[in-house]
């Protein structure tokens, strides 16, 4: 058994913080439309490209005071914010992950594929959160791909475990319960009240939830939707014709029925059952 000591926990938030600060640059090319992996590092308003003190995740942003080095304007607390978000990410799921390890050196090391996976999931999910925030839209280039990968990830699980139906029909049937769901809103609204760019978003994340998950996942999605936008309503900020992203919601309610998707739905049978 692996125990999880402070050292490697910092480690790994560590290794979370320089993900975030990568998926900072894979945000604004993908805007620019530039590839992001080649090329220097540069300041989005001044273009100069940056050293290497530049980089250093959230100790960078906190010594130059929020501002560029070479034209002092301010640069997004996004930066700062991505970074300190992977991190706290990448070790939940490292705890989360470890925590059910076993101690066949065989499932220690599945454990670890598995557990680099997740944080590659994490990581699109974390890009698309932004992106959708910012832009009111879903980025093909990471998205597609990430469906690719986590169905080849699913079928290849489902091949070793040798059972088919706990393996890919589980995730294809939440999959389709979660992507049918959203088409249908998409049809009947004629794209009003949702984007199709959900309806792909939501293949993914039943790919990653499986059944029952993905249902506790669409709940609090919906939930934590319902009582922000009645919020941003409440304060003047939207209106009831507004525009609002909701791949943000998604991805909270992915990550929430990630790590507690099994106790909310017990709790939410026994609460039926009595």
């Amino acid at each position: 058994m692996i125990e999880v000591n402070t050292t490697f926990s910092f480690l790994v938030f560590l290794i979370g913080l320089c993900i975030g600060s990568f998926l900072n640059v894979v945000i604004l090319r993908l805007e620019k439309d530039e590839g992001f992996v080649k090329g220097r590092s540069y300041c989005p308003r001044c273009r100069h490209q940056l050293m290497w003190l530049d980089l250093i995740p959230v100790v960078s942003y906190l010594f130059l005071q929020g501002s560029c080095r070479y034209c002092h304007k301010k640069i997004s607390w996004q930066y700062p914010a991505v970074e300190v978000a992977t991190g706290l990410i990448f070790l939940l799921i490292f705890n989360f992950q470890f925590s059910i390890i076993n101690q066949f050196e065989i499932f220690q090391f599945l454990n670890v594929i598995d557990l680099l996976f997740l944080w590659y999931i994490a990581s699109v999910l974390i890009v698309i959160f932004v992106y959708d925030l910012k832009f009111y839209l879903i980025p093909d280039k990471v998205l597609f791909p990430a469906i690719a990968i986590t169905f080849i990830f699913r079928l290849l699980y489902s091949v070793f475990i040798g059972n088919w139906v706990l393996g890919i029909g589980n995730f294809l049937l939440a999959a389709l319960i979660a992507s049918g769901f959203f088409l249908s809103i998409y049809l009947i609204s004629k794209g009003r009240w949702m984007g199709f760019g959900d309806v792909k978003l939501a293949i993914l994340l039943g790919l990653v939830l499986g059944f029952p998950n993905i249902l506790a996942g669409l709940f609090l999605s919906f939930f934590f939707g319902a009582i922000i936008g009645l919020g941003l309503m409440f304060f003047g900020k939207k209106g009831l014709k507004s525009e609002l992203p909701f791949a943000p919601f998604l991805i909270l309610g992915t990550f929430l029925a990630m790590f507690f998707g099994d106790q909310i739905i017990f709790w939410y049978t026994h609460f039926l059952v009595f």
